[in-house]
């Protein structure tokens, strides 16, 4: 009995692909899922983890982290994915907060997971994919010994996933277990599905960590439709570019980052390879300068559809590539709760003003074991915010500003960073670019650019004549850094999210 799609009355092949590893070649149909998440589940339930109840998943990207996710996804339990770039501490904060039941790890993470087995408690039910652990069981001797029935009592579940930690301590979200049969169409599917077009004939290419809200959510959402997903271990430009043409890839999703890396390949490496199966490509995440959209649409066509979200979920924004044509720079309009721009206070503002981004009517959710800063989230009719500044024009599209944790208030006026650091990445030998505020006696805070280089031995004062230069030609003067620092690299999350905090820790005092 396959239970991964009964509301689906599609008659479906066994044996066709639900997922792809690109770096092992490891291949699961959809016979294989169905069978592999049964016995999932069985393991759950042989170690006390009943419906309602939580397990935390720490892998890269892992042919048994998607079985795992689908376990608990039958066995109406709450699963949590955790980014494999944390510390020890951090993991074991957010296994602990989450209240697992049960932690499955890969062994290819090393000596973290020495740390982690000592900070975590002992009656913890701990599992380990590959070779031999001290302190964690065998995942797949427990798994695959274990029966491919279904169990006795199989519910919905669902996922409760950290934010990123890029402004403050992840946070895990949490939504209310839908008490559902198992594969019962959730909301994220059905507005997924109707979106972006996926269905039997996606053949979907993810290039993210898995452990992220996005891209999980949305492979699973393309298996749940019928669809074959491609994953890749890790992103590299022209990898992604030459699995495309192998695969016949017809739809994908990116960041803005990855969009920067292949425009900036040689044109000889990006034209090599033929891109004529993509029907749908999304991006999101992360701002995306206009100049660089403009360029791939010019590029891929106009099949790049965006969207504005959180792991919240509180509310959903998307724009076709044909909309963002006519309104560039927007997210896009509502496709899920009721858009609003409110003031400090969480009143309404006129349309066209810029505030605070809330949604109403939207899915409700809640920080797990945090009522404060849940509530720090509302306004007084109950509207919900996740700190993004923004505003909606007449038609209601919404343009998004920055963050109001970046936001830079320099001789009281406010700049957003957002917008420079747009300007700053067109320059041909800017890689990426992080802009702060800096303490500064006269101002409070001035700007600072901290620019990572295509080629790191180009930076000099040369260099940064040049750039301040093309700053002072592309914006205002108060908005133009008065400095610019040069980095190996930048500390961004792999789903293209920076975490500015680390960069601002760096000129501000402890």
């Amino acid at each position: 009995m396959n239970l991964l799609f009964p509301m689906n009355p599609q008659p479906r092949d066994e044996d066709r692909l639900a997922f792809h590893m690109c770096e092992t070649g490891e291949s699961v149909s959809f016979g294989q899922l169905d069978s592999r998440a049964n016995q999932v589940a069985q393991v759950l339930r042989s170690c006390g983890v009943a419906s309602g109840g939580h397990i935390a998943v720490l892998m890269k990207n892992h042919r048994r982290l998607v079985e795992a996710c689908f376990g608990g996804d039958r066995a109406g339990v709450y699963y949590t994915t955790i980014s494999t770039r944390l510390l020890a501490q951090d993991i074991a904060y957010i296994v602990k907060d989450c209240g697992a039941r049960l932690l499955v790890v890969s062994s290819d993470l090393g000596a973290l997971l020495v740390q982690l087995r000592a900070l975590l408690p002992q009656d913890l039910r701990c599992f380990s994919v590959g070779e031999r652990v001290p302190g964690f069981e065998p995942w797949e001797s427990a798994v695959d010994n274990a029966s491919t029935a279904p169990i006795a009592d199989p519910l919905q579940g669902l996922d409760m996933l950290y934010s990123s930690g890029t402004t403050g301590k992840p946070k895990g979200v949490k939504w209310p277990m839908p008490s559902t049969p198992v594969g019962t169409p959730t909301l994220l599917v059905d507005l997924l599905g109707a979106l972006f077009d996926y269905g039997r004939h996606s053949r979907y290419l993810s290039p993210a960590p898995l452990y992220h809200a996005a891209p999980l959510r949305h492979c699973m959402s393309v298996i749940k439709l019928g669809g074959s997903v491609f994953v890749m271990g890790h992103f590299d430009a022209e990898a992604a570019l030459q699995l495309i043409e192998q695969h016949r890839i017809t739809h994908s999703q990116w960041v803005p980052t990855m969009f920067v890396r292949m425009l900036k390949l040689p044109d000889a490496v990006r034209t090599r390879f033929d891109l004529s199966s993509m029907t749908m490509a999304v991006h999101a995440a992360a701002p995306c300068p206009v100049a660089i959209k403009q360029r791939m649409l010019a590029w891929w066509g106009p099949i790049i559809h965006e969207y504005y979200a959180g792991t919240e979920n509180n509310g959903f924004c998307a724009i076709t590539p044909q909309e963002w044509l006519a309104y560039p720079g927007s997210v896009g309009r509502a496709s899920l709760g009721v858009l609003h721009v409110c003031d400090e206070d969480g009143l309404e503002l006129a349309v066209g003003e810029t505030g605070l981004v809330y949604f109403s009517e939207g899915p409700e959710f809640t920080y797990h074991n945090d009522p404060e800063r849940t509530a720090q989230t509302r306004n007084s009719l109950g509207w919900s915010t996740l700190g993004d500044i923004g505003k909606v024009d007449h038609q209601g599209y919404l343009t998004l500003v920055d963050r109001r944790a970046f936001m830079i208030i320099s001789g009281g006026v406010n700049i957003y960073p957002q917008e420079i650091e747009a300007i700053l990445i067109g320059h041909p030998a800017v890689a990426d670019v992080a802009v702060i505020g800096v303490p500064s006696d006269d101002f409070g805070e001035d700007v600072k650019a901290v620019v990572q280089l295509l080629v790191e031995t180009d930076a000099g004062p040369a260099l940064v004549a040049e750039l301040l230069a093309y700053c002072t030609a592309h914006l205002a003067g108060y908005k133009c850094p008065k400095s610019i620092d040069f980095e190996p690299a930048l500390p961004r999350h792999p789903t293209g999210k920076l975490y500015k905090q680390l960069v601002r820790a760096r000129y501000w005092p402890s």
